[in-house]
């Protein structure tokens, strides 16, 4: 009993120095982040699951398509600030309207969203929000802050067990625990990172050159093909992402900002 009440202490009392360590700055917006994996970590967890990722999903075989993607997506890269990254930008043969970036960054975009896309400047809407991913750690920022999450979760459960609490109790505590972390943290902040790359995305199309009032057009079209899809029936709440007329006031609110950025006629 002693012992463990020692080791609790010991593990609070050592999580503010932790914390402090692990804090970085995400480009663009200045926000404070937690990250507790190193950067070779980071891009290790990336390579690999794009690898597997390769492996399970057709890749297109659709070559002016593929070059388009890769063709945005590195001009995108380019004025990203994210200088020494392998960047990849692949296009997957499947139906689902849908982008990702990996840490490291790997980005894959699947065929299903061309449509919506439209053009170029519709994929820089796409493509601009999976490299600010990649440029402010979301994925290595949720890896730490899921981490964060199970070591609070066995700190409840060992204080549970030193104060004598049954099996049934800590289990209930456990469920309650979960719920909450879920509804107050973890959706919350994906929502929030969404919204970060939501911003910053806006901001790499202006300075690649796309205008940025192209990602508002995008989202319109997008939330058509979401409403038609049936997909806007999740409560707000229990979403990762903005709700799509959200996530267009916002772009709409940046616009003025962002173009201010994109480059002089005749400019390089």
């Amino acid at each position: 009993m002693r012992f463990r009440s020692i080791t609790l202490t010991h593990l609070i009392s050592a999580l503010p120095l932790l914390l402090l360590v692990a804090c970085s700055t995400v480009p663009e917006t200045g926000r404070r982040q937690i990250i507790l994996l190193s950067a070779q970590q980071e891009k290790q967890l990336g390579f690999s699951s794009f690898e597997t990722m390769k492996s399970s999903v057709p890749i297109s075989q659709d070559a002016a398509q593929q070059a388009m993607v890769e063709k945005v997506g590195r001009q995108i890269a380019a004025v990203s600030g994210l200088g020494q990254t392998q960047w990849e930008f692949v296009l997957f043969d499947s139906p689902e309207a849908n982008a990702f970036c990996l840490p490291g960054g790997k980005v894959g975009v699947f065929t299903g969203i061309l449509p919506i896309t439209v053009d170029e400047s519709g994929l820089a809407t796409v493509l601009g929000h999976e490299v600010a991913h990649a440029v402010a750690r979301h994925g290595a920022e949720r890896v730490s802050e899921a981490m964060m999450l199970q070591l609070g979760g066995g700190a409840l459960q060992a204080g549970l067990e030193a104060y004598g609490y049954d099996t049934k109790t800590q289990a209930a505590a456990a469920t309650v625990y979960g719920m909450t972390t879920q509804l107050g943290r973890v959706l919350p902040h994906s929502r929030s990172q969404e919204s970060e790359a939501d911003y910053m995305g806006l901001l790499f199309m202006a300075r690649a050159g796309y205008d940025p009032q192209a990602a508002v057009a995008f989202w319109e079209r997008f939330s058509q093909a979401n409403q038609a899809a049936g997909g806007a029936s999740t409560p707000w709440f229990l979403r990762t992402h903005p709700l799509d007329r959200d996530r267009i006031e916002q772009l709409q609110r940046w616009v003025p900002e962002a173009r201010a950025q994109m480059p002089s006629p005749g400019q390089p």
